[in-house]
């Protein structure tokens, strides 16, 4: 069979084109992670490339398993020229490692928090995990391992942040759709929570 990361690389270039940019991160004691960048217009399109290569384990297990796991990469969806959004390659990276490094398990709904803004300037510190499916159909890989999940992330503001965890990822999604948020906007205000 072939390498798991040959197959989402494939995946990705299949759904996104060729990637115009790529940069590797490594932290102490995990895996590679790389980032590629896609033009799309005048979006730019931001992919993790590593951290589905092992599936996320149950932080409780007494030993994790090296086939069977949830899988995913992350996908970041930004409109160009607004901001150095290009900053945001070690925040990705540093999400994408969360998984090896603090045990979390990465699933639609999740927040993910790095403390820092996403790029300078950036509003945001933290992100939403959306739901698969859309932009990067799912990998299926064979049994029993299961598919690699594309999931967006939707960066939120502290505020969004604070809201989300009282009223749940369904309502804040529900809000900024109600007053029009442009998600992919790097420079936005955070939406009206009253």
């Amino acid at each position: 069979m072939p390498d798991v990361l040959e197959l989402v690389e494939a995946r990705l270039r299949t759904a996104l084109g060729e990637p115009d940019a790529r940069a590797a991160v490594t932290f102490l004691g995990t895996d590679r992670i790389e980032v590629l960048r896609f033009v799309d217009g005048d979006v730019l399109r931001y992919a993790t490339l590593g951290m589905s290569a092992q599936p996320m384990a149950d932080p409780t297990a007494v030993v994790a398993d090296p086939l069977r796991g949830p899988r995913a990469e992350l996908l970041l969806s930004v409109r160009a020229g607004r901001a150095d959004t290009d900053k945001v390659l070690r925040p990705l990276a540093v999400l994408a490692a969360s998984p090896q490094v603090e045990g979390v398990i990465v699933a639609s709904g999740a927040s993910l928090d790095v403390g820092d803004p996403l790029w300078p300037g950036a509003p945001f510190t933290s992100v939403l995990v959306g739901a698969s499916g859309g932009l990067v159909e799912d990998l299926e890989l064979d049994e029993p391992r299961e598919p690699v999940r594309f999931v967006p992330l939707l960066p939120m503001t502290p505020n969004e942040a604070a809201w989300k965890r009282v009223h749940g990822a369904e309502a804040l999604q529900a809000r900024w759709l109600e007053r029009g948020t442009d998600l992919r906007d790097p420079l936005r205000t955070g939406v009206a929570l009253d």
